[in-house]
């Protein structure tokens, strides 16, 4: 099947790859000619413009877009909504606000155009071993374009899981990214309890590695914490800053308007924002409202 991929990334250029090595016609751009170059090198067919890719696909076409949330999608998708023409179908494969999504799937669809959002996990693994895919939108244009999700999905998953309307599937990703953020914090904070029970001297890279088997906290997370501490048994090549990419913080939102409880995520993304302060005023707040009312003994920013 054709496709046109506009993005190529790591996690782009990637999918591309796999769409290539699984016999599909890729057509690429990118800004950054040197990615198309290296695309074009692995058998896809480059183009310098939207509108150039858009002129090598036969209809009705299909470009996959993956390019970061916000607004270089909102770009992408006005600029290419002109070029296409009825009866195409455009898949947001980016970590979009679901909202602006549905917004977006509305204007093409006044163009006759099909928007498929399709949540994308996976990572940088994503070209061996497959990727994990929610997709909302029409569902005959997600059957249309199925041979492409096959390809990207793993092989058990069979091309990934329609699962409703258009911003469904963003919405799904969202969560599951909210999820990611609760099981990575508690990750953190147990390895951090480990080694603070110092008499015991505990190795914690052994121990990731025996809780991969067997044990009910095992994940693929794990698996990658245990290659960390393999790697660097301190993590002292690191720092503790932890940035986010705003899906945590639309979970949260979106707990608020539902009011459906999610402490265990919104906490974990506190814990994001706290890791990048150093000595925040919030802790100097505390130490100077105990020692005020109780007369603690505090430590002085010059070390008296």
């Amino acid at each position: 099947m054709q496709v046109g991929m506009v993005g190529l990334g790591r996690m782009g250029g990637n999918m591309a790859k796999r769409l290539l090595l699984d016999g599909h016609d890729v057509v690429a751009f990118d800004p950054n000619p040197d990615a198309v170059a290296e695309l074009s090198s692995a058998g896809a067919s480059g183009a310098a413009s939207l509108q150039e890719l858009a002129s090598q696909l036969a209809a009705p076409r299909t470009v996959w877009v993956m390019v970061p949330a916000g607004e270089v999608t909102e770009k992408t998708v006005q600029s290419l909504a002109p070029i296409l023409q009825a009866g195409d179908t455009v898949i947001d494969g980016g970590n979009s606000n679901y909202k602006e999504t549905m917004r977006r799937g509305e204007m093409l669809a006044g163009h006759g155009i099909d928007y498929l959002d399709c949540g994308t996990s996976g990572g940088v693994w994503g070209l061996d071993n497959g990727y994990c895919l929610t997709i909302g939108g029409d569902r005959d244009a997600y059957d249309r374009n199925r041979p492409i999700f096959k390809t990207l999905a793993p092989p058990e998953n069979d091309g990934g899981l329609h699962v409703g309307p258009s911003g469904s599937g963003h919405y799904v990703k969202m969560v599951h990214n909210g999820i990611e953020y609760g099981l990575m914090q508690a990750y953190a904070e147990g390895f951090e309890l480990l080694a603070a029970k110092e008499e015991f001297g505990l190795d914690l890279g052994p121990i990731a590695e025996n809780w991969k088997y067997g044990s009910v906290i095992r994940s693929w997370l794990l698996e990658l914490t245990a290659d960390e501490f393999s790697d660097d048994p301190k993590l002292e090549n690191l720092t503790s800053y932890v940035d986010d990419s705003g899906e945590g913080r639309w979970t949260v939102d979106a707990s608020v308007e539902l009011a459906v409880p999610a402490p265990v995520i919104a906490l974990a993304l506190q814990m994001r924002f706290r890791s990048r302060q150093e000595n925040p005023l919030g802790g100097r707040a505390l130490a100077a409202m105990r020692n005020a009312f109780g007369g603690h003994a505090v430590r002085k920013s010059d070390g008296q």
